[in-house]
């Protein structure tokens, strides 16, 4: 039976629950910096196909992974260009999602993300706090597919039920604005505009791409503020879309959701 905890009255018990579930391979929803995300066991493919399976989503949309600093960076990726440093260093914790080439030991199966993968530091104390009793988590944003973000538990609850174990309670999200989508695998490109603009990503990476206008009407599920990360923004999802889906930015690109945050 899912159980919700409020992290303001007792937030090391809620860390414990949520670990626990986590380590079990299950499911919880927790707060971060833009929506409630729906997260899992990063290194555990069957915990992570629950979170597709609970989203009602495929694997060609594979989540983003929230982590607690930028020193695990290097844990997911060998490839930490001055770009990729420079962008972390300054923006994380914050609405910035990246895209890295994954490292090429990386024991991750977040669905079909190729070989790069989608990552986010969130701006929320608890939430970092929780990533370091669990290590990454794949997050993408707390909705059932094509239904919008979820804002707070109690609208998270509504669409995922017993699907997942865990409830931390937050509160109201502060958020609403998707985090950035910055590809940095090759040409260093935006992928989504969201929350940081690229005037202040471009200060510091000059030869940043602006997004491509898109070729044909676009998929709703990308349009709406990402309602945890993107997309998702808040570790894609999670998810950090204007209707709070979270996407993976490598698959984004190709015309089809790619990793949110939350």
């Amino acid at each position: 039976m899912a159980k919700v905890w409020d992290i303001s009255a007792d937030p090391d018990a809620a860390i414990d629950a949520a670990a626990a579930a986590v380590a079990e391979g299950l499911c919880i929803v927790l707060p971060t910096d833009t929506v409630y995300g729906i997260g899992a066991d990063a290194t555990n493919a069957a915990a992570v196909q629950g979170l597709l399976d609970a989203k009602e989503r495929g694997r060609d949309m594979p989540p983003p992974v929230l982590i607690a600093e930028v020193g695990m960076l290097r844990a997911l990726t060998d490839q930490v260009s001055p770009a990729v440093l420079a962008l972390a260093e300054a923006f994380w914790p914050g609405a910035l999602t990246l895209v890295v080439t994954a490292h090429p030991h990386l024991r991750m199966d977040l669905g079909d993300r190729g070989a790069t993968i989608a990552v986010r530091v969130p701006d929320h104390d608890f939430t970092r706090d929780l990533l370091r009793a669990t290590g990454p988590l794949a997050v993408s944003s707390a909705n059932v597919s094509g239904r919008p973000a979820a804002t707070t538990v109690a609208e998270a609850k509504d669409q995922l039920g017993k699907r997942v174990k865990v409830y931390l309670d937050g509160g109201p999200a502060a958020g609403g604005v998707p985090s950035t989508i910055v590809d940095l695998t090759g040409e260093p490109r935006i992928l989504r505009e969201g929350a940081i603009p690229r005037a202040d990503l471009a200060a510091l990476v000059p030869e940043l791409a602006e997004p491509e206008p898109p070729s044909e009407a676009p998929d709703p599920s990308l349009e709406a503020p990402e309602t945890m990360a993107g997309t998702p923004d808040a570790l894609v999802d999670l998810v950090e879309t204007p209707d709070g889906e979270l996407v993976s930015p490598g698959e984004q690109d190709s015309g089809t959701e790619g990793p949110g945050e939350a």
